[in-house]
């Protein structure tokens, strides 16, 4: 069989406006896909409404347009994927690897969220679904930014959940049946998402998925050293016109040939970009100071 074609994704949650960090992401995500001659998909991942605002996600396609950076297949929805979230948790429930749990965060208190044995004071109405995680099983990562990265899920998270008591349905779970329906091969997010990785690994497993392969990129910190999506003082892509943002997210993924800030449009840039880009010389860091685009 020959390999599948490489198709990376970038995955926003409609909870803000998108930032310089969640721009810097998907440009990496971005030129890495088009170099490889791949695919390149937009998911807006809307699993969580009482945090989600009201036009972000309109708000942050239309940011990644000014960017030149569209998907090249119609952008999914997680609020439109429960029937597949629930066809994955029902064969996850029929072999046993999922499991429902009435139990509380103050019944979790003592062993500090971590899930190994249910100790429930009272049943819940609805209870929430865990997957079940083995004693010994280690995860292993081989992630391309970050190096290897080992996680004993037993120690870390325990039994996670899948769906939540009150109906919601759990990141990890719905991360794995998409990228897998959607045939995402590359997987390049911010380093604060690297510690999840490992239960979507244990989920692709559980669900005979494949492994997509990994490369964390550096988050963006803003002056209070805070993420720039939750910092006081980080900037929006709208701050200055798209080809000068574009340049200055050059210069933080490493690339050291510069790209001309007088481009006459994001398509010259991007182009430019493509043929300069340099994957190799990703910071290998976790994280980066970010200065203001506005000094």
């Amino acid at each position: 069989m020959p390999a599948p074609t490489y198709c990376g994704r970038f995955a926003p949650s409609p909870t803000g406006p998108l930032h310089l960090g969640s721009a810097y992401t998907a440009l990496a995500s971005w030129l890495l896909a088009r170099q490889a001659g791949g695919q390149w998909l937009i998911r807006i991942e809307d699993l969580d409404p009482p945090r989600e605002v009201a036009g972000a996600s309109a708000a942050q396609l239309a940011a990644l347009q000014r960017l030149g950076l569209t998907s090249d297949m119609p952008v999914l929805r997680q609020s439109q994927r429960y029937h597949a979230y629930q066809a994955a948790l029902d064969q996850l429930l029929a072999s046993g690897q999922a499991f429902a749990c009435h139990c509380s965060r103050s019944d979790l208190a003592e062993s500090g969220g971590v899930h190994r044995d249910c100790t429930a004071k009272r049943q819940r109405p609805t209870p929430a679904i865990r997957f079940r995680v083995r004693d010994a099983e280690v995860i292993v990562l081989h992630d391309a930014i970050q190096g290897e990265y080992r996680q004993s899920l037993a120690e870390t998270t325990g039994d996670f959940v899948l769906r939540r008591a009150d109906g919601l349905w759990a990141y990890q779970l719905a991360v794995v049946v998409d990228d897998a329906a959607q045939g995402i091969t590359d997987i390049v997010r911010g380093s604060d998402l690297l510690d999840s990785t490992p239960r979507q690994i244990a989920l692709q497993r559980a669900l005979g998925l494949p492994t997509p392969s990994y490369a964390h990129v550096p988050v963006l910190l803003g002056a209070d050293g805070q993420k720039l999506s939750k910092s006081a003082h980080s900037d929006g892509i709208d701050n200055g016109d798209p080809v000068r943002v574009l340049s200055r997210l050059w210069g933080l993924l490493g690339q050291s040939q510069p790209l001309p800030n007088s481009a006459p449009d994001v398509s010259t840039w991007l182009a430019a970009a493509v043929a300069a880009f340099r994957p190799e010389a990703l910071p290998h860091r976790t994280a980066i100071a970010f200065e203001s685009m506005h000094t």
